[in-house]
């Protein structure tokens, strides 16, 4: 017989959203590990004592939460997505009829906040992955990866020298037929005086007009020159009014964008986020590695772990940064940049006497420590005298048109090729294939599936806030998956020792009954 369904709502009903949710829901058995009671004393301090009662900071922090874990980076359309799911209803503590807090408390809140309290939840997410085991402490993999800024390259403003705006553009700034179009204007500049006013010297911006030049003649050549008011940028000469704490950037094969840098920090065991944290994109990876590093030891050595190995690619490497990692009792395992050469060509370096010799014997010797005005790094210079290669028959290839054979090499030559020896061993091998495998995963993960394709906030400080949530939300992540497959595998093991000791009684029994009818 056919059935016919009749919908007609009822005035009462009795729902529960516990009898609903199913146990192996993802959001119902983050519910149960995920502790967050101690926000209440952490966040006590930035509410008044009258006034309208704002939202739970357990709540904001779950909803954030909520949103990372869903891929979901706009506050209306989080509010809008909760507000259909039983499960995530639940996870909230919110009840069917219960209204979810408006979109735009989720950002006052945010703001509200500072980064302490985001870090020290992190704190807490880590904390669960190392009780559980998930931390090994002893080697970490470093990278970062550029994460777009909420802001449009087409709002870019020029800085304003301080002697004169209308003599740099007459002197210094190319102007070619797409500068001449009319751009969009910002509301409101958000931009600091310091961040408004060229800091560039005559050689940066001089270097900057022949680049214009160049990209007015092959911009057609490069990505993203074919959009519309394309033109060469750079940070020395432009600032971003809507998000001064932006900076131009571009990867090879990519156009240039406002982003940030997220620099990430992961253990080699399961592949646990220790830490994160975002810098300005104008500034190298080279320059961090140190603020990143004690921060890393300081968190490691809390809970009792000691770090030995610290892995990173060539963007890292420097003389200062060998230096400062040995200086930490760190083994390092970081690639040279392609520039660097422990000795000249034809050379061979005498370290007790601290010269170098060439093939014809003649001896080029130590002259001073300096430091150089383009790199900012400190080097060494050797120089010999003109007197020294007069009658030297390879006088006309070495030094060409110089009159005095002079070399430079960094003053960190040692660490350098300390280094060298290690990333070239076996050892060095496999420490790449553990760098490659362990945090370049992680950061596709976190750029295409929990919400750090772009930082929907304004700041540095806002950017620092959106890049722990993220982070905290693939440890989640990892640490239910991790707990789960640990669980199988007890009950597994459990139901083959009782399998056991069924078929070794089994046998036992069927042994005596044989050696009971041979006795009879």
């Amino acid at each position: 017989m056919q059935g016919l369904k009749i919908y007609q709502e009822k005035l009462f009903s009795n729902f529960q959203l516990s009898d609903r949710v199913p146990k192996e829901n993802f959001y119902r058995q983050l519910k149960s590990v995920l502790q967050l009671d101690f926000l209440y004393t952490q966040t006590s301090r930035y509410y008044g004592t009258s006034g309208q009662k704002s939202v739970d900071p357990v709540v904001f922090f779950k909803l954030c939460l909520v949103g990372y874990l869903e891929n979901i980076i706009s506050d209306r359309k989080l509010i809008a997505h909760c507000s259909m799911r039983l499960d995530l209803l639940y996870f909230l503590d919110y009840d069917i009829d219960e209204p979810l807090p408006w979109h735009s408390t989720i950002s006052r809140t945010r703001q509200l906040f500072p980064e302490t309290i985001f870090e020290e939840v992190f704190t807490h997410v880590f904390k669960l992955c190392v009780e559980k085991g998930m931390v090994s402490g002893h080697t970490q993999v470093i990278d970062s990866a550029p994460v777009k800024a909420n802001a449009s390259m087409d709002s870019l403003a020029l800085k304003v020298p301080a002697q004169d705006l209308v003599s740099y553009l007459a002197e210094v700034r190319h102007i070619s037929e797409k500068d001449k179009d009319t751009y969009r204007k910002v509301k409101q500049d958000k931009s600091e005086k310091s961040q408004r006013v060229i800091s560039a010297n005559q050689q940066e911006l001089a270097a900057i007009k022949t680049r214009n030049k160049k990209w007015s003649k092959e911009q057609n050549h490069r990505p993203g020159a074919n959009n519309k008011g394309s033109k060469y940028t750079s940070n020395k000469t432009h600032y971003s009014p809507t998000d001064p704490d932006a900076r131009i950037s571009v990867k090879p094969g990519k156009a240039r964008k406002l982003n940030y840098t997220s620099q990430l920090t992961v253990d080699s065991s399961h592949h646990v986020i220790t830490d994160i944290q975002a810098y300005h994109a104008c500034g190298k990876d080279s320059q961090h590695l140190q603020d990143i590093t004690k921060r890393v030891k300081q968190r490691l050595w809390k809970e009792g772990f000691l770090w030995e190995n610290c892995l990173a690619d060539t963007g890292y490497s420097s003389g200062e940064n060998y230096t400062f990692l040995e200086s930490e009792n760190l083994v390092s395992y970081i690639p040279p940049h392609g520039t660097y050469k422990g000795c000249p060509e034809g050379f061979s370096y005498h370290k007790v006497q601290d010269h170098y010799e060439c093939s014809q014997g003649k001896i080029i010797p130590f002259k001073k420590v300096f430091l150089d005005h383009r790199t900012k790094t400190k080097k060494k210079e050797y120089r010999g005298s003109t007197k020294l290669c007069f009658d030297c028959p390879l006088k006309k290839d070495c030094l060409k048109t110089a009159k005095e054979k002079r070399i430079t090499v960094t003053y960190y030559r040692e660490e350098y090729e300390r280094n060298n020896a290690r990333v070239n061993s076996k050892r060095g091998t496999y420490m790449k294939k553990q760098r490659q495998s362990r945090v370049e995963p992680v950061f596709g993960v976190l750029t295409q599936y929990l919400g750090l394709r772009k930082i929907n906030t304004k700041g540095l400080s806002q950017a620092n806030k959106v890049m722990h949530m993220s982070a905290i939300a693939y440890n989640l992540k990892k640490y239910l998956k991790f707990i789960n497959k640990t669980a199988k595998s007890n009950r597994k093991a459990i139901t083959t020792l009782f399998s056991l000791n069924i078929s070794i009684m089994y046998f036992k029994i069927k042994t005596f009954k044989k050696l009971k009818s041979w006795c009879i």
